[in-house]
């Protein structure tokens, strides 16, 4: 699905085109943001010098070639001019042209929205060189948003990163990763396996061009999607000079939260939290104040009083005798995947059936992995 108008197609090539000399740019001590923000003409002025020109005539046939690219590479693609662009990214003045999508376009949609809507979003970010409790923190959150029905967004790499998504996929939810290269480039390679499994239930976006491989500012050009896609940004670990704090910067300046895991004064990989904490981020202790942040917990509990009052949601007379049988379970109170498993080698079975019956709206996952049967109206 390709819904991308052939002047922000023709950006994101040209960023493609420009990135050694926006590299270059960066570090000379100009703002990222700043020019990125620029157009076609000015940002081809300030990065290009004297080539300026010559590359200004390639840019008119540039937009089909983009198109035709993120076709062979199996990508979805939505325009800043598209319903279907995620409306959070628009509250960013150098918000991507173009956002490429590996995965299903609708999961997407589910995620992080498309238009106005604005389904819950949290990232979770940090150091790529993270604590062993560090790391199980990190995962902890990732799973304890995600079976809330909070979408993990997050980088992908190596680290806390990494150990948010794979939490979010622990608890049979979906989680966005938000890539520097090409959505199509598994990056870092370690991580194709955890890449796979977001393709599968997630989605995978980047707005650099299909194919493409990052250069050092597109990983600061990311992590500005990053915050822009979540209401909220937690930082598990980092350093005093860390990309995460850089994220939590621009979710400030587009108005989102910024909550912050305190860590062991005498560690380097807690000066960064440790700072933001003095400086009024909200304490993150577990996933239970990450959720306080994010969607608030006291409109949470109503709205549960509500749809417990309005009954179980229906099953549908036709529904598998297994998948029956499994919702029997959870309605009795087995609320967790160890008592719902019968035997040996079953828990593969059992995770399967309860992410069906939770796609079918019949379950839901709770912080701490526990299951329970959906309530409300049904529709």
């Amino acid at each position: 699905m390709i819904q991308a108008c052939d002047p922000c197609l023709r950006r994101t090539a040209l960023l493609g085109l420009l990135a050694g000399r926006i590299e270059i740019a960066r570090r000379g001590g100009g703002q990222l943001r700043d020019v990125l923000a620029l157009p076609d003409d000015e940002l081809l002025a300030a990065v290009a010098g004297n080539k300026a020109r010559g590359l200004a005539a390639t840019v008119p046939a540039l937009a089909a070639a983009q198109r035709d690219a993120a076709r062979r590479a199996g990508l979805a693609a939505f325009c800043r001019h598209s319903d279907r662009y995620p409306a959070r990214l628009r509250d960013d003045r150098a918000a991507p042209a173009v956002l490429f999508v590996a995965g299903r376009p609708e999961r997407l949609a589910e995620l992080v929205g498309e238009g106005e809507a604005r389904p819950p979003a949290a990232a979770v970010v940090g150091t790529r060189r993270a604590s062993p409790e560090g790391l199980e923190v990190a995962r902890l959150l990732g799973r304890g948003l995600s079976a809330a029905g909070v979408a993990v967004v997050s980088g992908m790499a190596l680290g806390i990163d990494g150990a948010a998504h794979d939490g979010a996929l622990e608890a049979g939810g979906a989680t966005v990763a938000v890539l520097a290269g090409g959505a199509d480039v598994p990056y870092p390679l370690r991580r194709r396996r955890t890449y796979e499994q977001i393709v599968s239930r997630g989605a995978v976006v980047a707005e650099m061009p299909p194919g493409f491989h990052a250069h050092p500012w597109c990983f600061l050009a990311r992590n500005r999607i990053i915050a822009a896609l979540a209401d909220a940004t937690i930082v598990v670990e980092a350093a005093a000079r860390s990309g995460s704090l850089v994220t939590t910067e621009l979710a400030l300046e587009l108005g989102r939260d910024v909550g912050a895991v305190p860590g062991s004064a005498l560690s380097w990989r807690a000066e960064g939290v440790n700072a933001l904490l003095r400086d009024g981020a909200a304490l993150i202790r577990d996933a239970r104040d990450a959720l306080d942040l994010v969607v608030g917990l006291d409109a949470a509990a109503r709205a549960a009083a509500e749809a417990r009052a309005a009954g179980p949601v229906p099953a549908p007379p036709d529904l598998d005798p297994e998948l029956a049988e499994l919702l029997e379970a959870v309605e009795a109170g087995r609320d967790d995947v160890e008592s719902l498993v019968g035997g040996p080698g079953a828990a593969a079975s059992v995770q399967a059936g309860l992410m069906e019956l939770e796609l079918m709206g019949l379950v839901r996952r709770l912080p701490g992995g526990r299951v329970v049967r959906a309530t409300g109206q049904a529709g």
